[in-house]
């Protein structure tokens, strides 16, 4: 297969890295100063260029720059930045209308995005689904439909996760600088278990899966009491914590344990979902069919959208009017969503995923054999990531992983960091990038560690 052909419906820019100035050049500079002048610190930047049209695999910059891009806008821009299906989708809804609120006089692709959750979401059981505008509300939403069914307070959620900035989602979120430091008092009956995490867990990474999931459900069982938890909410791949793949087994226990004690089990595929990890969701990998599924970045080929999916008998108990928002399900993100998912299906953007991990996977490993201060290559389709480590193997190492992100950033290629620890560069390419640039992308990393 020509990987050429993929991305049919690309951007017609020039799918080339160009540097013509430093990076950020001269007018990214003035616009920054601009910026300061107008808008928090709080707000912050991972490079401060500022752009013009982005499509395919590249970003422009007001300065002429062209960058490869393995950010994908934190895995929004999965089929494309401003890919022609959902730009001439989005214009012809504008054209019609760009609001009512579904809440007082509704309109079909509102119902048919619900549709396609439906279908695409893990189970063969019934579903309803919900429109919410953000990644944060969809998690905010899951988590108050858990406790309304149930009857119960408590929220298990675990090491390393992320699941957005609002105050019950940043209580659930793991890391404390940024994302919470200063921003307390958090939401109550919040509680947090070990992650498997292979690359640090002490006995190793061969026993990471049964014994996290040993003492996750030990903690439950004695700290808590299973008969109190509402729900889990997991990420099946933790994103801001450092793209951690649970070891294989963990998902399938704590999944196993909720069933066998009426906890619902939510999948945060915010990040993971839509094909990013070379499924359609990454809890498919290990055949996980949670009770509620949450979907917002990739489903709408840059828009605003977000959704929370579940069993039918659990989502119909919430009485009319308990969800719900202003904005959300926006029939401009609807349209920008249904087109977004064409292209994934009819383009099979989840083989594609694969190919990109197929081919990064095995470029990274080679990075990894040569330079022991990357300590661990990981990840599935197009969510990898490298952990950076010192000498002696294991320490984190931010500072390293600073200096090559800014090697990158000068050379052209857009790349982002994670982790508890800041140690960790992620890469989440455009799943239509061409060949070309996704290679191009490695030799600069590659150039990147040889300094």
């Amino acid at each position: 297969m020509r990987r050429e052909a993929y991305g049919q419906t690309m951007s017609e820019l020039p799918q080339e890295r160009r540097v013509v100035t430093e990076i950020p050049g001269p007018i990214s500079r003035e616009l920054h100063a601009r910026r300061l002048d107008a808008v928090p610190p709080g707000v912050g930047s991972v490079l401060p260029v500022y752009v013009t049209d982005a499509g395919g695999g590249v970003i422009v910059d007001v300065d002429g720059n062209s960058l490869i891009d393995f950010g994908s806008g934190i895995a929004v821009t999965s089929v494309g930045n401003a890919n022609p299906k959902v730009a001439e989708a989005v214009a012809e809804q504008a054209a019609r209308f760009t609001h009512t609120c579904f809440m007082v006089a509704p309109y079909e692709s509102y119902v048919s995005v619900c549709e396609a959750l439906n279908r695409l979401t893990p189970g063969d059981h019934e579903k309803r689904s919900i429109l919410v505008n953000s990644g944060a509300e969809a998690v905010e939403n899951a988590v108050k439909i858990a406790r309304y069914v149930t009857g119960r307070d408590a929220i298990v959620a675990f090491d390393h996760g992320y699941h957005g900035r609002t105050l019950l989602t940043m209580t659930l979120t793991a890391k404390n600088m940024p994302y919470k430091h200063g921003f307390g008092p958090y939401a109550p009956e919040v509680y947090r278990m070990p992650m498997a995490y292979p690359f640090r867990w002490p006995s190793g990474p061969e026993n990471c899966g049964p014994e996290a999931a040993a003492q996750a459900i030990d903690q439950i069982s004695k700290q808590i009491g299973a008969t109190n938890v509402a729900a889990v909410v997991i990420e099946p791949i933790l994103g801001e914590g450092g793209f951690i793949e649970p070891a294989p087994g963990f998902l399938p226990a704590i999944a196993e344990f909720c069933k066998a004690n009426g906890i619902l089990f939510i999948a945060d595929e915010v990040q993971t979902g839509f094909a990013r990890t070379g499924d359609l969701f990454a809890c498919e990998h290990e055949g996980i069919v949670p009770d509620l599924v949450t979907t917002a970045k990739g489903i709408a080929g840059g828009l605003p959208l977000a959704g929370v999916t579940g069993r039918a008998e659990i989502m119909d108990k919430v009485h009319p009017g308990g969800l719900g928002g202003t904005f959300g399900g926006n029939p401009l993100s609807c349209a920008a969503a249904l087109a977004a998912i064409d292209v994934i299906e009819s383009e099979k953007l989840t083989e594609r995923a694969r190919w990109i991990g197929e081919t990064m996977l095995p470029r990274l490993g080679a990075l990894a054999a040569r330079d022991p201060r990357v300590g661990d290559v990981r990840g599935r389709g197009a969510m990898i990531a490298i952990e950076l480590v010192k000498e002696d193997g294991i320490t984190p190492n931010p500072e390293l992983t600073a200096e090559i992100a800014g090697r990158c950033h000068a050379n052209g290629l857009l790349v982002l960091t994670a982790g508890t620890y800041g140690n960790v560069l992620r890469f989440l390419p455009p799943l239509v990038i061409p060949e070309h640039l996704l290679l191009e992308g490695l030799d600069i990393l590659d150039e990147a560690f040889a300094g």
